[in-house]
């Protein structure tokens, strides 16, 4: 009898934000991988792409799928090939993409997926820190190759996001600056943030102008007014508005997608090309190396990442999912086990 374990699963693609609560055999672990008791899940808006399949061009998965990209919990067990892992650790991840499955109560890990949980912060705290940081960090190191000295624009930047990539930005020496709401404002400038503009009063496109980077949060519809503001040969990165060219090069696409993409961006990229900006477009893959360099960044500057008050078990999955869908968050929507 194989023993069986809770997991939230769809079994399709779907416009319906619904998922079952399955009882299914706790995974099997490969000589590379770990076993993980889930303590706590985030729920991100990158589980509404999966569920409706917006996503499959770039992950394309197979039935019944188990949700959830980041976690944190307690190494359970190691395969033969695991070297630095042990039976007890503290980890988080954020879940590589072929192979997710943080809404579970065990998950089976690639070794190079996870990393130490950072000592200041509990399994929520952690488990809603590994994909804003890795997004933050791959965004800033490989996206923009951000140097030191230059100047980088968040717009939108007071939610959780913004929360690790102000120091991340400050810790490689750049001049940061946040647009976002008042009450984050305080907030964002202990964390490091240079300058913060609160989006109700003040407009950023008369403020801002020969900006380096702009890293967007906000989406297509902004598209030109954060064009309008970077210098010349600057760069912009949006986790939102859409994937180009480059970005399925870059991820060695086959070339039916890369013609597919080329077109489905370019829109974007003639815009940019006009004002001699870079675009490109981030979606973030799991790092366990990098999360090393995360936790230092975390520790050193004790950053918490913010949480929505209340938290879910796994039998409420449909209303944490109904909630980052659609409702008012106050930071990141965690599942405990």
């Amino acid at each position: 009898m194989k023993t069986l374990m809770k997991a939230a699963q769809i079994t399709k693609y779907s416009k319906k934000l619904h998922a079952q609560v399955n009882d299914i055999p706790i995974p099997e672990i490969a000589d590379n991988e770990v076993l993980v008791k889930v303590k706590s899940a985030a729920v991100n808006p990158l589980e509404m792409l999966v569920i409706t399949g917006s996503v499959k061009l770039i992950q394309d998965y197979k039935f019944p799928l188990t949700l959830g990209n980041e976690l944190a919990g307690i190494v359970e067990k190691v395969g033969r090939n695991v070297k630095g892992f042990y039976i007890g650790d503290e980890v988080y991840t954020r879940l590589p993409l072929n192979k997710i499955g943080a809404f579970a109560e065990y998950a089976a890990i690639d070794a190079d997926a996870i990393a130490p949980m950072p000592k200041n912060l509990s399994y929520a705290e952690a488990a809603a820190a590994a994909l804003t940081g890795l997004t933050a960090y791959q965004g800033l190191h490989e996206e923009l190759e951000a140097q030191s000295g230059k100047s980088v624009f968040i717009p939108g930047g007071s939610g959780s996001f913004g929360q690790m990539a102000v120091p991340i930005a400050k810790d490689m020496g750049l001049k940061v600056i946040v647009s976002g709401n008042s009450q984050a404002r305080e907030r964002t400038l202990e964390i490091g943030a240079d300058q913060y503009l609160d989006y109700t009063k003040e407009n950023y496109v008369d403020l801002l102008s020969n900006i380096d980077y702009v890293i967007d949060t906000l989406g297509a519809k902004e598209f030109d007014n954060e064009l309008k503001i970077i210098k010349p040969g600057g760069r912009l990165l949006s986790l939102k508005t859409g994937p180009n060219r480059r970005f399925a090069e870059d991820h060695h696409f086959p070339w039916w997608k890369q013609k597919l993409f080329s077109a489905v961006g370019a829109k974007y990229d003639n815009k940019a090309k006009k004002k001699n900006v870079e675009y490109r477009f981030i979606f973030v893959r799991s790092d366990g190396a990098q999360l090393k360099e995360i936790t230092k960044i975390i520790e050193k500057n004790n950053i918490v990442p913010p949480l929505h008050p209340k938290q879910f078990t796994i039998s409420e999955i449909n209303e944490a999912l109904e909630l980052v869908a659609n409702g008012r968050l106050k930071g990141k929507v965690i599942i405990n086990f």
